[in-house]
């Protein structure tokens, strides 16, 4: 089978309108040598000799060994403080205009990540294919996708550098550069998507909420849950639907959304389709195309991929990555094993890291599960415990006690001697504290091998606090985090851990 924007076609059609197979690795070939040709004359282009790989008998092998490895601070203080002050055809031709701001979840201050016209086109494209893909589902409520759409995203009011450009979070940045003709069905409308005040933004979405026929929602899974649950309470109803009738789709992404389920399906008066995408500050990376089915990235469009295995040999204890660590192509990855995530893209990002780190599904499809980040995971004993597999165990607690923890985050710990995991976790549900985490603790043992070792030697407790889901968005507000983009960090290290606790003892950071 062949595809048109992923809409698969029979092979008798392809074949006559000479269609090629869908092949990842000739996919990811034509995107590496289309982003060398458009930047060989930029400074980074000429400095790692672009024209020179462009003539080599294998592309990506000779761009693997003259390009090396970059992290943000890497790049950025080589690269992008440069298009900072407004130079030109420093790491992608042109100008840079605006600029995402991540949310720095493990980091004291915002990045800023590149955003170039060349990007923005991409991913409008990526969001048409992402929008024909939901008729794959089979329980799509078709009607939906021609009632209004809400985004819950950043402030569209972005501030301006001196140098001319605009920087904010890249929701607010997409909703700016909407095309027209998505203006009928954009909602909360311009003058609320520009206020940057999160709080302000939220009740002037619930005070206009009886206006609108919502059929779409797009948005961080917590804070839609959030504006959700205040709609509810204004108009005093049952359930979401008694003022959204054809509310049919929730796209998420950025965080897993099996801890935030639970919750969900207690707002809503009947099922909904939940769809992930997978888009970063740095681009468009995939979207499942099914709910069975793992996230496709996209191959054929404006990033090329390379996968870094996350392992002590590539990785040091806090995450970071070696200065010469193994790289792998597409077609070289192996099912099942873990990778951190490299992208060079149409926006000056070249072998980026960007932090993320994912399993395949399905190798021939590029198919694949976020697992979780290259900072945020616990191994302080080599019990190597993953976000995928705190998710897993958090989802069957709340299915095994029939509770919604809506947040967590874990940190480890020195104990008698040796070491113990903390667990903190939001819930407004009555639970048994030492039951939940006995149940989390051996859940832990049965899906990872290295923490069940661990918890018959170094790692000698596991430890529980239960807490009110305002606790943990208080604290993000108070970290100046508090908004569509940013996420509460699964594992707590560093500066975040030292303010957290200082925020239990004391209400402030």
């Amino acid at each position: 089978m062949a595809s048109i924007i992923d809409i698969k076609l029979p092979r008798s059609i392809a074949s006559a309108l000479r269609l090629p197979k869908r092949n990842a690795k000739t996919q990811q070939q034509k995107v590496l040598k289309k982003l060398l040709k458009k930047a060989r004359f930029t400074e980074f282009g000429q400095l790692y000799r672009f024209d020179e790989i462009l003539l080599s008998k294998n592309i990506e092998k000779s761009f693997q060994q003259l390009v090396p490895v970059h992290d943000y601070n890497k790049i950025y203080e080589r690269w992008w403080e440069k298009t900072l002050e407004g130079k030109p055809d420093i790491t992608w031709p042109g100008k840079i205009k605006y600029y995402a701001l991540s949310s720095g979840t493990s980091e004291a201050s915002s990045k800023y990540i590149p955003v170039t016209e060349d990007l923005l086109k991409s991913n409008t494209i990526n969001y048409i294919k992402q929008l024909i893909s939901v008729f794959g589902y089979k329980q799509a409520n078709k009607k939906s996708l021609t009632k209004d759409f809400l985004i819950i995203g950043g402030a569209t009011n972005l501030q301006k550098g001196e140098a001319g450009w605009f920087a904010g979070d890249l929701s607010g940045i997409l909703a700016k550069k909407r095309p027209f003709w998505f203006q009928t069905f954009y909602k909360p409308g311009g003058r609320i998507a520009a206020i940057a005040d999160w709080n302000q933004k939220l009740n002037e979405i619930v005070d206009n909420a009886h206006k609108w026929d919502i059929g779409y929602i797009v948005g961080v899974p917590a804070w839609c849950q959030m504006c959700m649950e205040m709609v509810i309470e204004r108009y005093k109803l049952a359930n979401i639907h008694e003022i959204w009738p054809n509310f049919g789709f929730f796209v998420h992404g950025g965080v897993a959304f099996e801890p935030y389920k639970k919750s969900f399906d207690k707002l809503l008066g009947k099922p909904i389709v939940y769809v992930e995408n997978y888009l970063s500050s740095e681009g468009f990376i995939g979207y499942k195309m099914k709910e069975d089915r793992g996230i496709q990235l996209v191959t054929d469009n404006n990033i090329f991929f390379e996968f870094v295995p996350f392992d002590n040999c590539n990785f040091d204890a806090e995450g970071t990555i070696v200065d010469h660590p193994e790289v792998k192509l597409i077609d070289e990855v192996e099912v099942g094993r873990e990778y951190a995530l490299l992208m060079s893209t149409n926006a000056g990002s070249w072998r980026y890291l960007i932090g993320d780190t994912i399993k395949f599904q399905d190798k021939e499809k590029a198919e694949v599960i976020i697992t979780g980040r290259t900072r945020h995971f616990l191994s302080l004993v080599g019990e190597h415990l993953s976000v995928e597999n705190m998710n897993r165990a958090i989802q069957d607690a709340n299915d095994h006690f029939n509770i919604s923890i809506q947040e967590y985050t874990v940190i480890g710990l020195p104990y008698e001697g040796y070491f113990a995991h903390r667990w903190y976790v939001a819930t407004s549900d009555p639970v048994n504290h030492q039951e939940l985490i006995a149940f989390i603790d051996n859940k832990l043992r049965e899906i990872n091998d290295d923490y069940a070792t661990e918890r018959t030697s170094a790692l000698k407790e596991v430890f529980i606090e239960v807490l009110p889901p305002e606790t943990f968005m208080k604290f993000m507000e108070l970290k100046g985090k508090l908004g569509s983009q940013h996420k509460f960090p699964r594992v707590m290290k560093g500066r975040m851990l030292l303010d957290w606790e200082n925020f239990l003892k004391t209400g402030q950071i």
